[in-house]
């Protein structure tokens, strides 16, 4: 992480104007299906550009998370100049948009939604950004080892813009937050303390967190080459707590682009968890590996996996009711369709799901490791796109139980979310046979490949 010095705090100064700015003129252009990409990309785009210069945070939760984690070259002094500079690039930027719009917005919960829903949402948001910054671009395990940290770091931004951005806003950024509240002072303002405050305590978390998944980053210790039990199952929680939470806010809200945001959710946990726990997320996933054998995990660890990934479910479902307010959705048939159409939905598209993680993450040669990631979470913007009218695209046992049993409180029915959970097994069942057939490379030892080997004339 570079020191304070004038490259560092002139990147923090364009990194966050350009952020902020993009922000502000997304928002007054009224754009909201495409605005959060362009957010994210922004913030994506300033990362690759800058990362090597100030470590480009862009945003003070991030620099409080980067200082708590004890991850900033000259301490809190470096917190304190960066932080500094995050807030007045940001009122640059605000005003620049004002200017060029000749229009601002004020900042607050949207309409419907009550402070204490706004602020959980940006709490868990900022938690998730701060969290995947922390563990693609700061860890002793993968920290400065790989490519995809701007990609995984920008994208929580298409997770949380859309869902949780419909009940707060979606700032996740104090910086964003104080610089929308001032330039539209004469609407009013006091807001941005509120959402400062509880996107700090989001940092904070993140830290806490992080160093319990990672036991290495609480002292001077390696990082090891397999984690204990402990931290997988953490890893395991966090992960389908997320995915299971943005994928019922998206569909809560209407979102626009629910497929993309909850695939950028668990790619995005994939990229900050997958070294850890292999971020499975999915009980329908756990069981495709096992049954694949390989000995990538036993009967036990799948066993505690799925339970965690089970229990994870349901807090998130029961998390996004909370921020609803009580209400939820039934999971069942789309209009128009019976339960042989969302037979065949959630089990050809779980398929392809758990399919696509036995050939790109399970196997000798990852044929694109940086872009795994990327390539699961894709799974989802298909199967959403293409089955959410018939079944929802669950493709996933946690969300199912997590949707079945959030339900039940409102009237629901339970066995629904069991004749899902089963579909999903079935398609994750079938992604192990298939991939048998079609991967037998996998299943030789070392003296058959040998025997494959022609003898040297």
């Amino acid at each position: 992480m570079a020191g304070i010095n004038a490259p560092s705090l002139t990147a923090e100064f364009i990194g966050t104007f350009i952020l902020i700015f993009t922000v502000g003129c997304n928002v007054l252009s009224s754009n909201p299906v495409w605005g959060g990409v362009s957010i994210a990309c922004s913030l994506m785009v300033g990362i690759y550009a800058l990362g090597g210069v100030s470590g480009a945070n862009f945003n003070p939760a991030v620099s409080t998370a980067l200082g708590l984690a004890g991850k900033m070259e000259q301490g809190w002094a470096q917190v304190g100049a960066y932080c500094a500079v995050q807030v007045v690039s940001g009122i640059v930027a605000a005003f620049s948009y004002t200017a060029l719009f000749g229009a601002s917005f004020n900042l607050g919960p949207t309409k419907g939604y009550g402070w204490w829903q706004a602020m959980l949402c940006e709490m868990l948001y900022t938690f998730m950004l701060c969290f995947v910054v922390l563990n693609t671009a700061a860890s002793k395990k993968i920290g400065g080892k790989n490519q995809f940290y701007g990609l995984a770091i920008g994208f929580v931004i298409v997770a949380g813009a859309y869902g949780p951005g419909a009940v707060s806003g979606g700032c996740f950024n104090p910086a964003v937050a104080i610089a929308i509240d001032v330039s539209s002072m004469s609407k009013g303002f006091g807001w941005c303390l509120v959402y400062t405050a509880f996107e700090i305590i989001g940092a904070g978390l993140a830290v806490g967190m992080f160093k319990a998944m990672r036991p290495e980053e609480n002292d001077d210790s390696e990082a090891p080459s397999d984690y204990g039990m402990n931290s997988k199952l953490i890893s395991e929680g966090i992960g389908t707590f997320m995915l299971v939470l943005t994928a019922g806010l998206n569909v809560l809200v209407h979102s626009k682009a629910a497929a993309f945001s909850i695939a950028a959710s668990l790619m995005c946990m994939i990229y900050a968890c997958g070294d850890v726990s292999g971020a499975h997320f999915n009980p329908a996933v756990t069981v495709a590996i096992l049954l694949s054998g390989r000995e990538k995990i036993d009967g036990g660890s799948a066993g505690k996996y799925m339970g965690v990934q089970i229990v994870a479910g349901l807090a998130g479902a029961l998390t996004y009711a909370l921020i609803m307010g009580g209400v939820t959705f039934p999971i069942g048939p789309g209009k128009g369709f019976g339960w042989m159409g969302v037979a065949t939905a959630e089990i050809a598209f779980t398929f392809v799901l758990t399919y696509v993680v036995l050939c790109v993450a399970t196997v000798k040669n990852n044929p694109a490791p940086e872009m795994t990631g990327f390539i699961i979470g894709s799974c989802v913007t298909v199967g959403g796109l293409a089955i959410g009218i018939i079944s929802g695209g669950s493709l996933n046992p946690a969300v199912s139980f997590g949707i079945g049993v959030a339900r039940i409180f409102f009237g629901g029915n339970l066995w629904r979310c069991f004749v899902y959970m089963l579909l999903e097994f079935i398609g994750g069942a079938a992604a192990a046979t298939v991939f048998k057939i079609t991967h037998p490379e996998e299943y030789e030892n070392e003296a058959e490949k040998a025997e494959k080997v022609p003898l040297q004339a």
